[in-house]
C-alpha cells in the first residue's frame, strides 16, 4: 500500500494564499487611485493648445518664382507639438518648411525640414533667418492682401490663419 497524503486546506494555508493574491490587487488599486488623483488635480499635463498669429507673406519681387511666409506659433498647453505642413489655398503648387542659415555675412543656405517642434509653453517665431514657409509666388498679390493658410500640427490638427502680404523689411 502506498502512503498518499492528501492536501487539505487548513486555516493557515488559506490565509497565506489569500494574502499572496491580495497584495498585488491592493498595489494596483493604490497605484490607479494615485494616478487618478494626480490627473484630477492637473498634474498630468494638458494637451497642446496652438495659436497662430502675426502671419506675413513677403510680396514677390521681379521674376522670383517663390516667396516666404512667417507666423508666430504659440503653444500654451502642457504638451509639445510639431508643425508638419502648411497649405496655402491661393497658390499654385506645394509649400514647404525650410530652415535658413547664414553661411557668411552675405550668403545664406536653406534646408527643407520635415517638421518643426513647438515646445509646451513656448513659441515658435518664424523669421527670414530661421524657420520659414516657402511657397510659390502669386503675381496678383499686392501689399495689404490677405492670404489664407492652414497649418497642420501633429497633435492639434489643422489650424487656419491669415497672413498679410508685406514688402520685405516692412513693419
Amino acid at each position: 500500500m502506498t502512503d498518499q497524503t492528501l492536501w487539505r486546506p487548513t486555516r493557515r494555508r488559506l490565509t497565506d494564499s489569500l494574502l499572496t493574491a491580495l497584495a498585488p490587487v491592493v498595489a494596483c488599486v493604490l497605484a490607479l487611485g494615485g494616478l487618478s488623483l494626480w490627473a484630477v488635480y492637473g498634474n498630468a499635463g494638458t494637451p497642446a493648445r496652438i495659436a497662430v498669429t502675426d502671419g506675413r507673406v513677403f510680396l514677390p519681387t521681379g521674376d522670383i518664382p517663390e516667396t516666404a511666409a512667417f507666423f508666430r506659433i504659440t503653444n500654451s498647453g502642457g504638451s509639445d507639438d510639431r508643425l508638419l505642413k502648411v497649405i496655402a489655398a491661393e497658390v499654385d503648387g506645394a509649400t514647404r518648411l525650410s530652415r535658413h542659415r547664414m553661411v557668411t555675412a552675405n550668403t545664406a543656405s536653406d534646408q527643407t525640414v520635415a517638421s518643426v517642434a513647438v515646445p509646451a509653453g513656448g513659441t515658435l517665431a518664424m523669421s527670414p533667418t530661421g524657420i520659414v514657409v516657402i511657397l510659390p509666388a502669386n503675381a496678383d498679390w499686392k501689399a495689404g492682401d490677405l492670404v489664407d493658410f492652414t497649418l497642420h500640427f501633429e497633435h492639434s490638427g489643422a489650424v487656419r490663419a491669415l497672413a498679410v502680404v508685406d514688402r520685405p523689411g516692412g513693419a
